[in-house]
């Protein structure tokens, strides 16, 4: 799965590079968003395709999974799915999948509970552990979300958007300030000139611009 996704700051900035946040979506369809290769024995059904949406990969629109004209199509995606998963129950592409869809559809319990059975099968999986850490977070259980991002980054610790998450809970939802700064400042220095540092940067700037040291 590729989504890295980025949650946004207090100050409502929105982040990250999906090909799928911590909080996931106009994404370009990418391996996460199609149906797994078919059995040798019989094909598997195929997943509607999503129109585009707007915005940056991996950034989460505001109003994420509003009911709107896709809503019918992304919930046939996910009965197509569920199928799938209680027909192969180790197929990890398709619990990745209907991971994703139950996360567009802000169905948060159920999208960590897939994301689980992904993890179960490929444990060391940065994205998905940093997508169900944004769940995590959408259910309030901040713990977890951290041990998610901890997690992903120490696999590979390249994984700017798991480290970017991790400051944005200790910032907003543990309101623990000087741990965010560092996890901001430690993205500016180690990818230095890229938009993962622009972004810290600027989350910086609002840590400083709301009166925290």
């Amino acid at each position: 799965m590729d989504r890295k996704v980025l949650i946004g700051t207090g100050a409502g900035l929105l982040v990250g590079f999906i090909a799928g946040a911590a909080v996931g979506s106009n994404r370009t369809p990418d391996a996460s968003r199609m149906a797994p290769p078919p059995a040798a024995q019989a094909p598997a059904p195929q997943f509607p395709q999503m129109p585009p949406q707007e915005g940056m990969p991996g950034a989460i629109p505001p109003g994420m999974g509003a009911p709107g004209p896709d809503m019918a199509q992304m919930q046939q995606r996910i009965r197509v799915a569920e199928a799938m998963v209680a027909a192969e129950p180790k197929n990890v592409q398709a619990w990745i999948t209907l991971g994703n869809d139950y996360f567009d559809t802000r169905q948060f319990q159920k999208s960590v509970d897939a994301y689980g059975k992904a993890l179960a099968l490929d444990p060391k999986n940065p994205d998905v552990l940093t997508d169900q850490g944004v769940m995590y977070r959408e259910l309030k259980q901040f713990n977890k979300a951290i041990d998610n991002f901890e997690k992903a980054n120490k696999l590979n610790p390249r994984h700017a958007q798991s480290l970017h998450n991790l400051g944005v809970v200790y910032a907003d939802d543990l309101k623990q300030p000087d741990r965010a700064r560092k996890v901001w400042e430690r993205i500016i220095k180690d990818f230095a000139g890229t938009p993962h540092a622009q972004k810290a940067q600027a989350a910086l700037e609002h840590l400083d611009g709301h009166g925290h040291p």
